[in-house]
């Protein structure tokens, strides 16, 4: 471990006047912590910058990705300002150091997105120069100059932590599968696309993997007796006599795209490939399922999103973790609505005004009210008809959504925070006390929904 120390003077720093200020400025709340510290992280070692307010130290050192290194680390510190706070910033709120640190009631972690400190950085070297100690000092004076302006990161609890690991990866696992089906449904279509039709409505299902692991061609499937085809379809529930019997005929008379072997039999070795990915992944989410449900019907607050208009099994605990647990952490709706980017940004510039999505959000997070407001539009009579009168006003159908989305998150936000279930009939009882506009609307469009 190489450390090396540097006596703070306007003369010694490149930004001497800068940190002066940046120290001197420092959050009244943070006063009594013992060191500032800046980590510029990365796979096999942490560049990190170090600020003593009682000394006015500035240190400089670097320590290895590894679990005995970043002990020794964490135990001088305990050691040196005995136990007292220290202030941690870092380009990151997950990843295998801030879970390390994480573990320690030692720190107070302020996570930042990358795009801050690149920013922050580019405010003193225009030429874009960048180096790890370099970033590491940044965000020491980062946090020591704007704390106030920073959010200390306080994790959920672990079994909400847990289930929003799960959701998340669940989400990452059905996009892998999505771009498999894609592939499939390409190579298929260049040498038999019949199966696309005889294998189910949708490649996802293990009916649709398992046919093309046992008939990858039109060759195959016409040598197979009619009662094991009849048998296969049987077995996974397909059991319409009708549409059995349509495709037995459909096979029996079919004719093949191409009967080039140069194409059939290597596309054939590639659909039977990820056929059988296609069926590891089907039981991989089926696991994932069973233990979002568990875990969700055990949490504390699943009665607030169990029963939300169109949320279902997926939704509800995603909608769960975005709120999480902690009361605190949004003092008002907005704050969750700019924070998950369902919330238009305005641009001004002289005369010219500019609304736009914001582009910078956790995408997650930002999916997650946006699929369930498009979800809602089948369930909630007064989201139906906000969606169509946003359509009405000339917005576009991504534009409509984000708008519900935006509703709901404010509606959501009042039952959180008072632990009170969401119910529809109270909700369009307050549109109609307040006289609002879409009570209007509903009754010239839905009369019927009232």
């Amino acid at each position: 471990m190489h450390v090396s120390s540097i006596r703070l003077s306007s003369n010694a720093d490149l930004r001497g006047a800068n940190n002066e200020r940046s120290e001197g400025a420092m959050n009244p709340q943070l006063s009594d912590c013992a060191a500032f510290v800046g980590i510029d992280w990365a796979d096999d070692h942490h560049d990190y910058c170090m600020f003593d307010p009682t000394t006015g130290e500035r240190q400089q050192g670097r320590f290895d990705q590894t679990p005995d290194a970043l002990n020794e680390w964490i135990n001088r510190l305990r050691e040196r300002f005995g136990g007292r706070s220290v202030v941690v910033c870092l380009e990151q709120s997950r990843g295998p150091l801030i879970y390390a640190l994480m573990a320690h009631a030692l720190f107070v972690l302020y996570p930042i997105n990358p795009k801050t400190l690149a920013k922050y950085r580019e405010a003193f070297t225009p030429s874009r120069a960048k180096d790890d100690p370099t970033d590491a000092d940044l965000l020491c004076e980062l946090v020591t100059q704007h704390s106030d302006r920073l959010t200390a990161w306080k994790p959920d609890d672990t079994q909400t932590r847990q289930l929003a690991a799960l959701c998340e990866q669940r989400r990452h696992v059905v996009d892998v599968r999505t771009q498999l089906i894609q592939q499939v449904t390409a190579a298929l279509k260049s040498y038999f696309p019949q199966a696309l039709a005889w294998s189910g409505s949708e490649l996802h299902t293990l009916m649709a993997a398992e046919f093309l692991l046992k008939w990858p061609t039109l060759e195959s499937v016409q040598r197979a007796k009619a009662q094991t085809l009849r048998t296969f379809y049987y077995v996974h529930n397909c059991r319409s006599e009708t549409l059995i019997q349509e495709r037995l005929e459909q096979i029996r008379t079919a004719r093949p795209l191409t009967t080039d072997p140069a194409i059939v039999e290597p596309l054939a070795l590639t659909v039977q490939t990820l056929a059988r990915l296609l069926r590891d992944l089907y039981t991989a989410i089926a696991q994932y399922d069973r233990q979002i449900r568990a875990l969700f019907r055990q949490h504390p607050d699943a009665f607030l999103f169990d029963r939300l208009p169109g949320a279902g099994a997926q939704l509800s605990p995603r909608l769960l973790v975005a709120f999480g647990t902690d009361r605190n952490r949004y003092q008002k709706a907005a704050e969750l609505q700019a924070y998950s980017g369902i919330a238009p940004v305005l641009e001004r510039s002289g005369k010219q005004t500019w609304v736009h999505w914001r582009w910078q959000r956790p995408v997650f997070l930002s999916q997650t009210f946006y699929e369930f407001a498009q979800k809602s539009i089948e369930f909630s009579a007064w989201a139906a008809a906000y969606y169509r009168l946003q359509q009405a006003r000339g917005k576009s159908r991504h534009a409509s959504i984000r708008a519900l989305a935006f509703k709901w998150i404010r509606v959501l936000f009042r039952c959180w925070q008072e632990r009170r279930p969401y119910d529809e009939s109270v909700y369009l009882a307050v549109l109609k006390q307040h006289a609002s506009p879409l009570m209007a609307y509903m009754a010239e469009t839905a009369p019927a929904a009232l």
